[in-house]
């Protein structure tokens, strides 16, 4: 599949000992070709490539997939590959630590650090989504500008823009005394075609505002009362940057790493400029909200629930109840006689070929055919 979004990895520290070149497998390799091998699970690691069997292993050929590139030059290694993690390079568990101590995971290295090797103190609720570790941090010196407003605080959930205020175009009505007189009676009011025809024209005069307004106004000439209302627009030629905002204003870079609450990726600056930055660092997937490792667990939790369901049972929901009684009556008639053949076979201690279950299957159609042959009765 190539390198997949997000998904479990393993390193095989049999195949893969300290001092060669560190391999990271899929969970499916770690089964099928590493069932028998001291391994290190990673947990989850982003854009990456399964190595099973590729030129890292020297003896090894993968089962799944034998034939595949040497190399994956996408793939990004760390000590974790080994089975150590954490600025201290410690394995976990660690036999020598008796310091009972979390791992948390930086979501821009994915490397693994004891809370106590941070800089700073976790929150003691745990009541955070993300970190990033403080040598992310010094790369990605950006977030700082950020982390005074969001890092260690609560956002509230995203809401979507409803009004044209929220796009950045100001929508201003004005009516004359006149047009007010008129809307507060309470009979029908005259129309004037000299007033309208007036009207429209100053509508479709030049103005200041884009030609996207323009054009609306001409479109969606709106009446209130019978009276046509005079609108102007404005509208930011240039998307406002969030960063520069942020950093005209005092903020303290520390040399420490950060803990950030839910949807605080929905808050990072998205201009152009913001863009090209993120592309140059590296670091894209921060604007991405189904690359956090809460995304990744929920579609397992969403991919489970729907393996566990049962496809007969959806079959008969979408089934009238006569079909529902006839695959139902069907479905049991196979059961039985299948386990009563399979029987036969058990209680000989002998081996069902492929054959007997073609034999069997042949047979059940047969009989089928049979039943369904005979002559119908039907009550008078």
């Amino acid at each position: 599949q190539g390198a997949v979004k997000r998904q479990a990895l393993y390193a095989c520290s049999t195949c893969t000992p300290p001092g060669a070149e560190p391999a990271g497998i899929c969970l499916a390799c770690s089964y099928e070709c590493h069932g028998t091998h001291r391994l290190f699970e990673l947990y989850t690691k982003r854009n990456f490539r399964c190595d099973c069997g590729n030129s890292k292993f020297k003896n090894l050929q993968c089962k799944l997939l034998p034939e595949k590139g040497k190399v994956n030059s996408g793939n990004k290694y760390n000590d974790n590959f080994y089975g150590l993690y954490c600025t201290c390079k410690r394995p976990y568990p660690d036999p020598e630590d008796e310091i009972p101590d979390e791992m948390i995971q930086c979501i821009v290295c994915e490397d693994w650090f004891h809370g106590r090797h941070l800089g700073a103190v976790p929150p003691e609720s745990g009541d955070f989504h993300e970190m990033v570790c403080q040598a992310c941090m010094k790369h990605c010196h950006f977030l700082w500008a950020y982390a005074s407003q969001l890092a260690g605080k609560e956002i509230p959930p995203l809401t979507k823009a409803s009004s044209l205020e929220d796009e950045g175009i100001v929508l201003k009505v004005e009516e004359s005394e006149e047009q007010k007189k008129e809307i507060k009676k309470e009979s029908g009011v005259e129309h004037h075609d000299t007033k309208d025809e007036k009207q429209l024209e100053q509508f479709n005069e030049p103005s200041t505002s884009s030609g996207y307004c323009r054009k609306f106004i001409q479109k969606f000439p709106v009446e209130i009362a019978g009276t046509t209302s005079e609108f102007s627009f404005t509208k930011s030629e240039e998307p406002i940057c969030k960063l520069k905002e942020l950093q005209s204003k005092p903020f303290v870079k520390k040399d420490t790493a950060t803990f950030w609450p839910s949807n605080w990726r929905s808050k990072l600056c998205t201009c152009e400029d913001c863009l090209k930055m993120y592309s140059e660092l590296e670091v894209q997937f921060l604007t991405d909200e189904y690359d956090t490792v809460l995304a990744y667990e929920n579609k397992g939790t969403s991919d489970q629930e729907t393996e566990r369901r049962d496809p007969l049972m959806d079959t008969l929901n979408s089934m009238n109840r006569v079909q529902q009684v006839e695959l139902i009556c069907e479905y049991n008639d196979l059961k039985t006689e299948l386990t009563d053949y399979l029987r036969r076979f058990a209680d000989e201690g002998t081996v069902v070929k492929r054959e007997d279950i073609q034999h069997f299957f042949e047979e059940f159609q047969s009989r089928k055919r049979r039943r369904t042959n005979r002559m119908q009765y039907y009550c008078s």
